[in-house]
């Protein structure tokens, strides 16, 4: 059955005057619910991605999507219709993002939620793909409980601003100082992440003693999670959910 909810666009406050729009959604009735940041796609905060925020408050959390482009612009706020064209935009705008920059928006977003949403409690993470990567550094550098990463890019390789100087992989060790519990999801598949990265994923993580679980699944494509695209996987997105559900209970709620 789940919550109902409530959902409206918010403008945050980052570093005391940005103004940064966000998607939130959170349960209609008054209580205890804990926090959850959603990282979108290269395509920003699409509808997919609002949607996933609602499927988030139902389940009893305080859920926002940060509009992490919007130093770029207003225009960026409802996020990039897939195509060729604004593939390349995207990656224009992702090209603009900064490590402090992003950490401020987030912890501008965990903030907020708790100041104007009356989240309370512990903090969790969703991301997919270069929301991935975004809820991996977010691991790094923000207290957070938990962590559901579905087929982050660029986290062994240079490939971002976040990634830049060092890989964002070479961050687990603070992932580990500050316990968060990770699951990450990937797709056999993937022309992004090879089983080459995949072994040097889990094997940082397992190095530096990092809470955390790899799940691959067979014959899946990267992004596999969305309905009413060519590489859905229904099996796929539905397992993973499930266990994204399971961690968030089991993490979020003590």
């Amino acid at each position: 059955m789940g919550y109902e909810i409530v959902t409206q666009d918010v403008d945050v406050e980052v570093d005391g005057s940005i103004a940064m729009t966000a998607y939130l959604a959170r349960p209609a009735e008054p209580g205890s619910h804990p926090a959850v940041l959603v990282c979108s796609e290269l395509w920003g905060v699409t509808e997919e991605v609002r949607d996933v925020v609602r499927q988030v408050a139902a389940l009893g959390y305080v859920a926002i999507a940060p509009n992490l482009y919007h130093r770029s612009g207003p225009e960026t706020a409802a996020g990039l219709e897939e195509s060729d064209a604004n593939r390349q935009r995207g990656f224009e705008l992702l090209g603009e993002l900064t490590r402090e920059g992003v950490e401020a928006d987030l912890r501008a977003c965990t903030a907020y939620v708790r100041d104007q949403a009356e989240a309370t409690g512990k903090t969790g993470v969703l991301g997919f793909s270069l929301g991935g990567h975004i809820a991996y550094f977010a691991a790094s550098r923000i207290d957070l409980a938990a962590a559901a990463i579905f087929y982050p890019g660029w986290l062994p390789v240079a490939g971002t601003a976040l990634s830049r100087p060092e890989p964002l992989l070479e961050a687990t060790s603070c992932i580990a100082d500050r316990d968060v519990r990770m699951l990450l999801f990937f797709a056999e598949l993937d022309h992004i992440i090879d089983a080459d990265q995949r072994s040097r994923i889990d094997h940082a993580l397992t190095t530096a003693g990092v809470r955390h679980e790899t799940v691959v699944y067979p014959q899946a494509q990267h992004a596999f999670f969305f309905p009413g695209r060519g590489v859905y996987d229904k099996a796929a997105a539905e397992d993973s959910w499930t266990r994204v559900r399971t961690l968030f209970a089991a993490e979020l709620s003590q």
